[in-house]
């Protein structure tokens, strides 16, 4: 690590910071946005709840948008930064949206700003740093900050005039409520429910769409609630999805890419947008086949099946351990073979049917297989995890890939 990095100009402070500060710098990053998020739902409380929530996962990136571009910044004074600047925007527009003003956020930037500064303190004696070099890193910040508070106040103020009407910032917080999860908050979403003239229901249906769109309330069903803020716009729907109501949909959205999840209890909503925008990843990574409109209640195997990719790469690797050891093509072709079998439970003849292959090739994979595997096969519960690891491979295998 070098020990003699100055400001860009010798012996000035308040300077551009030289650029290979950044080496310094980034190695930092995962555990200061950890230290930041924790100290922020600590001072500020009601974004604790949010991280908890739907909205958590944007959140996350927006923070780390944040302080990658001020590294990335630091290695590369022109380096862009267009997805942090609508992140930052999209920060402000969700304030107003929620009826709060800018101080919460500009404190939450703040504190951030204080944190970084702590830490590159602690740089500059591990590594002997000047402290021309640290006024210069301050100074950086605060302006950094400056830049962030600009972007999210132009958000704000875009999200205040697109608002309208004091009822859509009501819907919208309404959603945002019943979005929190549990323990849901009953009065006050009965309340807020009486003050925007919408009427509670028993079971919901949330839809997450591929932004950014421009809806307008008129678009959509009176009793619709939405949320179109970037980067993760959805819908929430009272009751079922039914024929009128995917017309209807069909008819507002038209080419935008859309995935309804499963109706569930009003507690439970959250879960039906969580599932809703699996969903559309899946399709958008083309393990599930695309159109218009697509139903998670279409797709459950698939949603289980890939809802943890790290853990099906564990378990695969338990499973067809007897099969370590054998070059790739010929465990390829055994894998393959098994996972006809096991799924139609046929003949050689149909197997070898499926695959394209001889039948006497299958007996004699099969054979091999019953060599390697032993009796783990007949036990059912072994048996039941590789059929299931099996089609979790074969999806991950981009069966809709063009």
């Amino acid at each position: 690590m070098p020990r003699s990095i100055e400001p860009a100009v010798g012996g000035e402070a308040l300077r551009p910071l030289p650029t290979e500060f950044a080496v310094v710098l980034q190695p930092e990053l995962p555990s200061l946005i950890k230290e930041i998020r924790l100290e922020v739902t600590r001072a500020y409380p009601e974004y604790a709840a949010l991280l908890d929530g739907p909205y958590g996962e944007s959140i996350r990136f927006g923070v780390e948008q944040s302080l990658s571009v001020f590294v990335e910044r630091v290695a590369s004074p022109s380096a862009t930064s267009s997805l942090r600047d609508e992140l930052c925007r999209g920060f402000g527009r969700f304030e107003a949206y929620e009826g709060r003003n800018l101080e919460s956020l500009q404190g939450a930037y703040r504190l951030g700003a204080r944190l970084a500064l702590r830490r590159a303190q602690k740089l500059g004696r591990r590594y002997s740093l000047s402290p021309a070099l640290i006024l210069s890193f301050a100074d950086a910040i605060l302006s950094y900050v400056d830049e962030l508070e600009a972007l999210s106040r132009d958000g704000y103020m875009e999200a205040q005039a697109r608002n309208g009407t004091r009822d859509e910032t009501r819907r919208r917080r309404l959603l945002h409520l019943i979005l929190a999860g549990r323990p849901v908050p009953q009065g006050a979403l009965t309340e807020l429910a009486e003050q925007t003239g919408w009427r509670l229901p028993e079971q919901v249906t949330l839809v997450a769409l591929r932004g950014p769109l421009t809806l307008a309330q008129g678009d959509l069903d009176i009793d619709v609630l939405f949320d179109l803020s970037y980067p993760q716009p959805h819908l929430l729907i009272p009751g079922p999805v039914d024929e009128d109501r995917r017309r209807s949909l069909g008819s507002a959205l038209g080419a935008t890419r859309a995935a309804v999840g499963l109706t569930v209890d009003l507690a439970d909503a959250a879960d039906s947008l969580r599932w809703a925008r699996r969903t559309l990843e899946l399709v958008e990574s083309k393990m599930i086949a695309d159109s218009p409109l697509v139903f998670a209640r279409d797709e459950l195997t698939t949603l289980w099946l890939l809802s943890d990719p790290a853990l099906v790469a564990h378990l695969a690797a338990l499973e067809l351990a007897p099969l370590d050891g054998l070059p790739a093509s010929r465990r390829d072709r055994l894998v393959e073979t098994l996972r006809v079998w096991l799924t139609t439970r046929g003949t050689a003849d149909q197997v070898s049917s499926l695959l394209g292959v001889h039948p006497q090739t299958v007996r004699y994979r099969l054979r091999n297989i019953d060599s390697h595997f032993g009796d783990r096969l007949a036990d059912p519960g072994h048996r039941f995890a590789t059929e299931a690891v099996l089609r979790a491979l074969e999806l991950q295998g981009n069966r809709y890939a063009d």
